[in-house]
């Protein structure tokens, strides 16, 4: 047997008075008498008062003990083959990246698990919901799992998640609670001062005020087999200090720069190396590690494959090609391009050329601006011939013809006939070309970027007919839904992060644990905040439906010693 609210058994006290009541009770004996003039006489006895004397009706004291049995283990919401109601303890731990820095040897994470802990001890908690705080709330452990297993959960707990509010982590946690009002314990760094907490959340900071040096940013820039990286570092400390900045590749000698560091001030770094490969750049190992340290991947200038088809009328062909060869990373091939350009009748991606009866236009043009195909292209003074209206989605027109549409598979239609136009003479050209190249590029399958930050929304390229999947340090694994450009929520931990196509590496991203707030350690400190007081009732109550037979059971006794006093009397 099991009670969920134990100090319902304190009605049990109502028993030993109620059997002192019966041993108190006086019934006195009926005495028939032939007039009522007989009764004036008063009975000295009985008006003595009641004595401790041994009564007859034990199946009613018996019935009625048994109703109040019954009535407490309902208070106490025993239950007979159930597991007890559970202590619920909740914990809200701050996953942001500086619960990393080390003070002694141990990181302020140490520190909130060992907290967690004492938590579970002191409250005596059977289940526990462990909720860490980011841009994104996560679940580490819970709703409501054994303390075993939550322990186990927090021990591979490693947070890496950008300055954020705690609000939504909390949020989480008040829905997640089993009775109104219950405490929610939360569990951060700092920063000191700066926290409004809600009236039912007790906080408390693990951190320690520290010195840091950290990088805050980082870009790598390869152009013709030279690498170009360029760090910003800060120091957050109290006095001026000198640091080594170093740069390393598989290779290739170490180079170093000294960095000379006020308080709050920045330095702006840049080397340039040889190679195509990996650069990790470090500085000295101080509180926080994660913020001195940079793998960049190498992020070369995509080479974009564009494809003539043959039967492209030669005058447009000449006219394109030439605008192509000056935007640099373009190689022409045969067949198998990212971009293909053909006439009209081909099954090109862009597809240049006019059929049917051709007029020529002067303007006015009329265009979509926003569309990134037009986007600063100005037609005014050229010559525009066209023949009738290609298929798609108009962006440009003149009066009520067509220049220039897109399909919704994306194919692009061109309505021009190059030799009696003169807009590959214009400005609008090569602008225009520029603009199909970029977009050309951009939807090409992997990551626009090779380096974000840590917290940054991560844009990324898929086609459809394949299942994709990001892969990251530690195991961690997310699929990727959807298929084109897509922006996929901030990665976690930071690291290199693959794309995968089907199994197979397509691209690799490089997620920095970069984050000023983050690395300004000089604001972390101990405080604490009390929950306001909640109603102990409240608190103590199960969190499951009560068992409603003891109830029936109350009732079903109070009635037979109802009938069994009624059946005696009559």
């Amino acid at each position: 047997m099991s009670f969920g609210f134990p100090l319902g058994l304190l009605a049990l006290v109502a028993v030993p008075a109620v059997v002192a009541a019966y041993f108190l009770r006086r019934k006195q004996p009926p005495r028939l008498v032939s007039a009522l003039f007989l009764w004036r006489t008063p009975n000295q006895r009985a008006e003595a008062g009641p004595r401790f004397e041994r009564f007859s009706r034990e199946a009613s004291l018996a019935l009625e003990t048994l109703a109040l049995i019954a009535a407490a283990l309902f208070l106490a919401d025993a239950r007979c083959g159930e597991a007890a109601s559970r202590t619920h303890v909740l914990v809200v731990v701050d996953g942001s990246l500086s619960m990393l820095a080390t003070t002694g040897g141990r990181t302020a994470a140490d520190a909130a698990r060992d907290a967690v802990a004492a938590l579970v001890r002191d409250e005596g908690a059977s289940v526990v919901t462990v909720i860490e705080s980011g841009p994104r709330p996560r679940l580490l452990a819970g709703p409501q799992l054994d303390v075993a297993r939550a322990t186990a959960a927090l021990e591979a707990w490693r947070p890496a998640q950008p300055a954020h509010d705690p609000t939504p982590a909390l949020a989480l946690a008040k829905e997640l609670s089993t009775v109104p009002k219950q405490r929610v314990h939360f569990i951060t760094d700092g920063p000191v001062g700066e926290l409004a907490l809600p009236p039912e959340v007790q906080g408390r900071s693990v951190g320690a005020r520290l010195e840091n040096v950290a990088f805050l940013s980082a870009q790598r820039r390869d152009e013709a087999g030279v690498a170009t990286v360029t760090v910003r570092v800060a120091g957050f400390m109290d006095a001026p200090r000198s640091v080594p900045v170093r740069f390393s590749a598989q290779g290739l000698p170490e180079q170093a720069q000294q960095v000379a560091l006020t308080p709050g001030a920045t330095a702006l770094v840049r080397v340039g190396m040889k190679t195509a490969g990996l650069i990790e750049v470090t500085l000295p190992d101080d509180a926080l590690v994660e913020d001195g340290r940079l793998r960049l991947q190498p992020s070369p200038p995509p080479t974009l494959e564009v494809s003539m088809v043959p039967t492209l009328d030669p005058s447009a062909q000449t006219t394109i090609s030439r605008a192509l060869l000056v935007m640099g990373e373009v190689t022409f091939v045969e067949k198998d391009a990212h971009l293909s350009i053909g006439p009209p009748s081909s099954v090109a991606r862009v597809r240049v050329g006019a059929t049917g009866p051709l007029q020529s236009f002067v303007g006015p043009f009329f265009a979509q601006k926003t569309h990134p195909l037009l986007d600063d292209v100005q037609l005014g003074g050229v010559v525009w011939t066209a023949g009738v209206n290609p298929p798609g989605q108009p962006l440009l027109s003149a009066g009520g013809v067509v220049l220039m549409s897109e399909a919704d598979d994306g194919v692009v239609h061109l309505n021009l006939e190059v030799s009696r136009s003169n807009v590959q003479r214009s400005v609008a050209w090569p602008v225009l070309w520029g603009n199909v190249v970029r977009r050309a590029r951009a939807s090409r399958e992997g990551f626009p970027r090779r380096l974000v930050h840590v917290g940054e929304d991560v844009p990324v390229v898929t086609s459809p007919g394949a299942s994709w999947a990001l892969e990251g340090p530690e195991g961690a694994s997310r699929p990727v839904l959807g298929v084109g450009a897509l922006t996929v929520p901030p990665l976690s931990p930071p690291g290199a992060w693959h794309l995968r196509r089907d199994g197979k590496r397509v691209d690799t991203l490089e997620v920095l644990a970069l984050d000023a707030h983050e690395s300004d350690l000089t604001t972390r400190g101990a405080w604490s905040v009390d929950a306001a007081k909640t109603d102990a009732l409240a608190t103590l109550s199960g969190d499951r439906p009560r068992a409603w037979a003891w109830a029936a059971l109350v009732l079903a006794l109070m009635l037979a010693d109802f009938w069994l006093t009624a059946r005696r009397r009559s």
